[in-house]
């Protein structure tokens, strides 16, 4: 008998809910929800938005001249998004680093994700990114218009299919789940796809590209697709304090630390994009051999 089922020898074990960590998952869910309601009250808020929320957008990015309705509460709602992401870090790292790990939790935290990394961020780019605007040709707005709710629920699909195949794959009853749980993602994780549309809405409220925003349909659509592929991400869910690094990785770790306070709000979409597209162009020569050996293998059998 394996030490898991050891531990969860019943479903009063198995469902045991631990303080701490999942103190960290309700606080993703929080920020989550939060950054949903922020979402719609910069959507539908058609008065000026209140003092507080002006300044503290002021904040998150001091040199936005962006003249979009409701940009305080988007530019809110994207740091809810984000401080969600930082909750989510926090609570796997938790749980393990005290040895409370559950089945409850680690369900617990899929259906907080599912609220801040999938219906979140589905929401700001529905309202934020797959909008008509008055620059667009009369053609393109009709097609945003009548395709934008499509493309935002693919995001919403595609991620919900990333989170419940993780738990499939991470199943501690499940044999072989050992090469999942402590290897890398198989593909992009649901956190990191949020985290990188968060992001991209930020630097465009910053520099006010809103005007643009139909060039990032296609991105938005290679993301979802990267969610429910099986490309290798890289997984740090294992990194301490303790943990050493090879001068590359250091390197790497330094220079991010120095873009984020160097570009303060620009530095997030360069960080989630270089982590969004890194292991796809590193994955092109692995996806060659693998094409290559199944086309020799069909002609063989003709």
């Amino acid at each position: 008998m394996s030490q898991q089922k050891k531990l969860w020898s019943n479903v009063h074990q198995a469902s045991k809910i631990y303080i701490l960590p999942n103190a960290f998952t309700a606080g993703n869910l929080f920020f989550g929800f939060l950054s949903i309601v922020l979402c719609i009250q910069g959507k539908f808020n058609n008065e000026s938005s209140d003092r507080a929320v002006d300044v503290l957008a002021q904040l998150i990015a001091p040199t936005s001249t962006n003249t979009v309705e409701g940009a305080g509460y988007y530019l809110l709602a994207i740091l809810c998004i984000l401080m969600a992401f930082l909750c989510d870090a926090f609570d796997g790292r938790v749980a393990r680093a005290s040895g409370k790990l559950s089945l409850f939790g680690k369900e617990y935290d899929s259906l907080a994700d599912l609220v801040s990394f999938g219906v979140a961020p589905c929401l700001l780019m529905y309202f934020l990114i797959l909008q008509p605007t008055k620059t667009m040709s009369t053609t393109l707005a009709s097609l945003v218009m009548n395709t934008g709710w499509l493309i935002g629920f693919i995001f919403m699909l595609c991620a919900s299919i990333r989170l419940a195949r993780f738990n499939v794959l991470t199943n501690p009853y499940i044999q072989g789940h050992e090469k999942y749980e402590k290897g890398d993602f198989s593909g992009l994780p649901a956190p990191a796809a949020a985290g990188t549309v968060a992001s991209i809405a930020l630097t465009m409220l910053s520099l006010d590209l809103t005007k643009f925003s139909p060039i990032l349909i296609p991105l938005m659509l290679l993301i979802s697709w990267f969610m429910i592929s099986n490309i290798p991400y890289p997984s740090f869910k294992h990194i301490n304090w303790t943990t050493s690094a090879k001068f590359r990785s250091f390197v790497i770790i330094i220079v991010c630390i120095l873009l984020v306070i160097s570009f303060r709000e620009y530095s997030f979409a360069l960080i989630f994009l270089a982590y969004v597209f890194y292991p796809p162009i590193k994955y092109i020569p692995r996806a060659k051999r693998i094409i290559s050996y199944k086309l020799k293998k069909l002609s063989k059998n003709k």
